[in-house]
């Protein structure tokens, strides 16, 4: 019954903001979320920097993830000095490459790959468990069991990467081609759901030139198919079944990434195949081996447990404090700037 409430709160909680995203983020209005004066010019006018809701949505989505892996963790009677130790090391790593792997396949400093970010992160992901239960069993007893946390930290991507796409809405990027170029069997079907961008500053007008252009709404579609994903392996994990809802998290995901660039028209390097598209092809094959090798434990997960972790205020502490240094991270634009001016409103003095 706990299981059921757990669950249906998650779907309310995701279809809402997933409704109310692919509404009103394609919007020129969603992009900046806040613009500070950084200095002052020779005319008067302020030269500022501008904070974007696609950073506030990577952080978002990054924080309910991490609400969401704690919570399967807690569940499953996991060691939490121990899952956190590792959830550090898995951070400490994947966030710098988002930016460094973005260099590296698309030659661009300026921008990020959660894609490529994702990848390193679960390439590291099954030695920093074996890790962190080595170095915290030297405190204290740690139970860390490989499969359970595994499965929890894929489940805990696939949502953060389909909430993750809301910031691409906002910001114009990872759009889909045009629907004038696809089949009518797909302008028929995305014909009343096609995104429209405009604005100089969304990446769909100035790297793409599609201002104003219908356009597959592939970040929608690939946030509403990630969510989703996450919900139905999340109850497989919540009853007992780890390798059900690890294979299923990370087919998912992994598959159709490779499958929906086919659909997409931005930048995704020189190749023909993508890097993306082969890092994809890669980690479901390296997760799955590694998952048929380690013994599945018997214990059936408790969501209340879980839920209970939450209400730490300590941990409810660092939580918020990952979620400003997400939001410093990714929600400062490179690639955009403003000229700011302050007057007084002469009426109400």
């Amino acid at each position: 019954m706990n299981d059921l409430i757990f669950l249906t709160g998650m779907i309310v909680l995701l279809g809402i903001l997933l409704a109310w995203g692919c509404i009103h983020l394609p919007g020129e209005r969603w992009q900046m979320l806040a613009a500070i004066p950084l200095q002052k010019r020779e005319d008067g006018l302020w030269r500022g920097v501008n904070l974007t809701f696609y950073g506030f949505f990577i952080a978002t989505s990054q924080f309910l993830a991490l609400c969401l892996l704690l919570i399967l963790l807690g569940a499953a009677r996991v060691s939490l000095i121990g899952g956190l130790l590792a959830i550090a090391m898995i951070l400490t790593v994947s966030i710098p490459a988002a930016r460094i792997v973005a260099i590296l396949v698309e030659k661009k400093r300026h921008t990020f790959t959660i894609g490529g970010a994702s990848f390193v992160g679960m390439l590291i992901a099954p030695w920093a468990i074996l890790l962190a239960e080595r170095v915290t069993d030297l405190v204290l007893p740690c139970w860390l069991p490989m499969l359970p946390v595994l499965t929890a930290m894929t489940i805990a991507y696939t949502l953060g990467e389909g909430l993750g796409r809301l910031g691409c809405i906002s910001f114009g990027c990872c759009y889909g081609k045009p629907l004038k170029e696809c089949s009518p069997f797909l302008q028929f079907l995305f014909a009343r759901s096609a995104f429209i961008f405009l604005g100089a500053t969304k990446k769909a007008v100035y790297e793409g030139q599609l201002a104003g252009e219908p356009l597959i709404p592939i970040q929608a579609i690939t946030s509403i198919l990630y969510c989703l994903t996450a919900t139905v392996a999340s109850f497989l994990f919540l009853r007992g079944h780890f390798l059900a809802a690890l294979v299923l998290s990370i087919t998912v995901s992994q598959l159709w990434r490779i499958f929906s660039e086919t659909w997409r028209a931005d930048f995704r390097g020189f190749a023909r195949i993508s890097a993306y598209q082969k890092m994809g092809g890669v980690a479901v094959m390296y997760i799955l081996i590694i998952a048929l090798l380690i013994p599945a434990p018997l214990a059936v997960p408790v969501v209340g447990l879980g839920l209970g972790l939450l209400w730490q205020p300590g941990l409810l502490l660092g939580l918020q404090l990952l979620w400003l240094l997400f939001f410093v991270i990714f929600g400062r634009s490179t690639v955009t700037r403003s000229t700011l001016s302050f007057q007084l409103v002469r009426e109400s003095l």
